[in-house]
C-alpha cells in the first residue's frame, strides 16, 4: 500500500514536470502576444497589459484542462500552432510548406475586418497513447490507439474550462475577461480543419451540440447584455 501511494505521488509529480515542453511554452507565449496585439490594437497602451494577462490565462487554462484530461485517459498531448496544408478540394492543392494559420489568421482577419472581427483559434494538439495504455485498459495485445471519442473529450475539456472562466469572470465583475473567454470558446468550437471543434464534432456530436449551444447562448448574452 505505501509503495502504491509512493508510485502515485511520483507519477503525479512527473506529470506536472512534463506538463509543457519548450516548444509548447514558446508557442503559447507567441500566440498570447499576437492575440493581445490584435485584440487591443495598441490604441491605448494601458489596455495592452490587461488584455495580455487575460489572454494568457485563457489559453493556459484551456491547455491545462486538456493536458489533465489526456493524463487521466492515459495519453499525452502536445500543443502546437495551427497549420494548414491543403488549400483546395483537389488532391494536388497543397502548400509546399504548411501555412501557419494560427499566427497569421488573427492578424489578417483583424486587418480585413477593420478590427471588428478578432480571430482567436490558433492552437491545436497532437495526441498519442502512453506505452502502458493497451495493457492497462484493453489487455496486453489489444489495439491501443486513442479513439475519436477520447480525443473529443480532451478537446471538449478545454472549451468547458473557458466557459467556466467566462461565468466566473462575469460573477466577479470582469466583463471583458468573460467576453474573451466566450470568443475564444466560439472560434475553437468551429468544426473546421484541425481545430478543437472538429475533434469534438467527430468524437461526439452530442457533446459538440451541447457545448455549441452554451457557447452561442453566451455569445448572444455578450452582444445583448454585457
Amino acid at each position: 500500500m505505501p509503495k502504491q501511494r509512493h508510485n502515485k505521488i511520483y507519477n503525479c509529480l512527473l506529470f506536472r514536470s512534463k506538463m509543457l515542453n519548450k516548444n509548447e511554452i514558446f508557442t503559447i507565449f507567441l500566440i498570447t502576444l499576437i492575440l493581445a496585439f490584435t485584440i487591443s490594437l495598441l490604441k491605448i497602451s494601458e489596455t495592452f497589459l490587461p488584455v495580455l494577462i487575460s489572454v494568457f490565462i485563457i489559453i493556459t487554462a484551456n491547455v491545462f484542462a486538456k493536458k489533465i484530461t489526456s493524463y487521466h485517459l492515459d495519453s499525452e498531448i502536445e500543443i502546437k500552432l495551427w497549420e494548414i496544408k491543403r488549400y483546395g478540394f483537389k488532391p494536388t492543392k497543397y502548400f509546399k510548406k504548411q501555412f501557419p494559420a494560427g499566427a497569421f489568421f488573427p492578424i489578417l482577419i483583424t486587418a480585413f475586418s477593420l478590427g471588428y472581427l478578432k480571430w482567436m483559434a490558433c492552437l491545436v494538439f497532437d495526441i498519442k497513447p502512453k506505452i502502458y495504455r493497451a495493457a492497462k485498459r484493453y489487455g496486453l495485445y489489444d489495439f491501443s490507439e486513442m479513439t475519436e471519442h477520447h480525443i473529443g473529450l480532451i478537446a471538449g475539456s478545454g472549451i468547458l474550462m473557458n466557459l467556466i472562466l467566462a461565468i466566473i469572470g462575469y460573477l466577479i465583475g470582469f466583463d471583458e475577461f468573460s467576453k474573451l473567454n466566450i470568443y475564444y470558446a466560439f472560434f475553437n468550437i468551429l468544426p473546421i480543419s484541425d481545430l478543437d471543434g472538429n475533434k469534438i464534432f467527430f468524437g461526439s456530436l452530442i457533446l459538440w451540440s451541447f457545448l455549441s449551444a452554451i457557447v452561442l447562448i453566451g455569445l448572444a448574452y455578450v452582444f445583448l447584455v454585457i
